[in-house]
């Protein structure tokens, strides 16, 4: 009877071991990474490619060669390039950067909402334009325009004078002694 009972038990075990990989890291989760990368690369490229004029691009790299032995490693490698070559994200400047980040963040909220059936409504860009140059500011209003269909509305934060006729309607919050004052335009 204890043998009987034994073997259940080694079975079950057995079972829940199954069940622990397939829901871990290399399992469903490290599945579906890998089909949606793809994707988010395809989009954030779609995008980088407005913001750059064709200058830069990203790859995503999920394994790397281990250098103590002879096997790979699980990772997440952003790759970016340019002109120039690949070079690390961190030799990138600030305004580079935030094209880069800009275009990853959109390329994944738009995955995450076309999987989860809905569609993006919102998109706010807090302060995204004071790293840009004048080129990489107007690249970034054409990417703007370009996607405005993708959503309800965008709402733009900036203090730039510059750009306050890049965009049809603006509201303009104007501080004062007792309070602030707000103005559609």
């Amino acid at each position: 009877e204890l043998q009987g009972v034994l073997a259940e038990t080694r079975q079950r075990v057995q079972r829940l071991k199954l069940l622990e990989e397939a829901c871990g890291r290399n399992g469903v989760q490290g599945l579906l990474i890998e089909h949606a990368l793809p994707e988010i690369e395809e989009q954030a490229n779609r995008l980088l490619e407005r913001l750059t004029g064709g200058t830069m691009r990203i790859s995503f790299e999920t394994q790397r060669q281990l250098k103590s032995r002879d096997e790979l490693a699980e990772t997440l490698d952003i790759r970016i390039s340019d002109n120039a070559g690949e070079r690390p994200y961190d030799n990138y400047s600030g305004g580079e950067q935030f094209r880069v980040n800009f275009a990853v963040r959109l390329a994944l909220s738009q995955l995450l909402a076309r999987r989860a059936g809905a569609r993006l409504q919102t998109l706010v860009i807090d302060e995204g334009f004071g790293s840009q140059d004048p080129n990489g500011r107007q690249r970034l209003v054409e990417a703007i325009n370009t996607i405005q269909d993708d959503f309800v509305r965008i709402l733009v934060i900036t203090h730039i004078d510059e750009l306050r006729d890049a965009f049809p309607t603006r509201i303009e919050v104007e501080k004062r002694p007792f309070g602030s004052v707000v103005a559609v335009v």
